[in-house]
């Protein structure tokens, strides 16, 4: 019982420092604004004070560089729940509708991979299931950096595409549907209990990157969780006994926050099919044809610009969601 306390006791001093980092990183970066300001209202005076176009210039750039600081503090002071500080894992699964959803999957995939490596988050590709002709039936990876889950948590929900198919011989319009799931990487501090009667664990050939061993062993490992119907594979690692140790952790993250979601005090009160989120009403629709436009339905907020917002440009709809999550509208969970 003394060496538990110690390690429960060195877990909380461990978290205690991390926090005290953040809010110090946080601070400063609020110091370096207020000294970033100073220096633009003197740089703003003088330009006007010697009609210098080249100065007023300079003094425009610096100015839009400090908004996006602002901006991006501003989005971190929002964070307030449990989980906002940790790691995600993103889950994309491609609607009804064959290759043209599968290509839709694939482009959102696409988008959050763009919107993670503009913030210098790490991402782990744990299983893609690719489709013989295009896109991807689904695809799960793990987004490592701090507030990583709060930032994407604002994703969860059915995004929407509308444009003109490139695999439609009569050029039609069409719509598709993905899913996208974001549960947050939970530490050694929380504890699942998991009855391992409720586990189906299949083994198969890997179909990813990893060299010829990954290729020509059963290493990757998908695990079902019987009373909810969740299910998550592994392929990344090399080994199918690594691939199972990050297939359960990704399975606990998932029936703790589906529990605390279900406002469920055990695993076991779980019964149904949770696997996907449910279809019928989208959060966000991507419009490419007749016009362009990306509109957030939670939160009004939209733009024109659909490239941007294919590109990773994605902080206009995250901060409008978590302002709107702040001041507790109605149409936010």
């Amino acid at each position: 019982m003394q060496i538990d306390g110690f390690w429960d006791d060195l877990e909380r001093a461990q978290k205690a420092v991390r926090e005290k980092k953040t809010i110090e990183n946080t601070v400063g970066e609020y110091e370096d604004c207020v000294s970033q300001l100073e220096d633009l209202r003197t740089c703003i005076e003088m330009a006007e004070e010697a009609q210098d176009d080249e100065l007023g210039e300079e003094a425009r750039s610096e100015f839009a560089q400090l908004s996006e600081k602002v901006e991006d503090l501003h989005l971190r002071t929002l964070l307030k729940e449990e989980y906002d500080h940790n790691n995600a894992i993103v889950t994309l699964h491609s609607g009804a509708g064959g290759v043209e959803a599968q290509d839709w999957a694939e482009m959102l995939m696409r988008m959050y991979l763009r919107w993670a490596d503009s913030k210098g988050y790490k991402v782990t590709m744990m299983d893609v299931q690719d489709d013989t002709e295009a896109g991807i039936k689904s695809a799960e990876f793990l987004v490592e950096g701090e507030n990583a889950y709060g930032y994407l948590r604002s994703e969860r929900g059915v995004h929407r595409l509308v444009r003109i198919s490139p695999f439609n011989a009569q050029a039609k319009r069409q719509t598709s549907f993905a899913s996208v799931d974001i549960t947050p990487e939970l530490d050694d501090s929380v504890t699942v209990d998991i009855n391992p009667e409720d586990l189906r664990i299949d083994t198969y050939r890997s179909s990813g990157a990893g060299g010829q061993h990954v290729n020509k062993t059963d290493s990757a490992v998908r695990i079902t969780h019987l009373p909810t119907g969740i299910v998550v594979s592994c392929q990344n690692e090399r080994s199918q006994h690594q691939n199972k140790d990050f297939a359960m952790k990704v399975l606990y993250a998932k029936l703790y926050a589906l529990a605390k979601q279900e406002h469920k005090d055990r695993i076991s009160d779980l019964k149904g099919n949770f696997s996907q989120i449910a279809w019928g009403s989208q959060i966000r629709s991507y419009v490419f044809q007749p016009y362009t436009m990306v509109k957030d339905h939670r939160t009004g907020e939209e733009t024109s610009n659909v490239q941007a917002v294919m590109d990773g440009r994605l902080d206009n709809f995250i901060n409008a969601y978590l302002s709107g999550k702040k001041r507790g509208d109605a149409d936010i969970e």
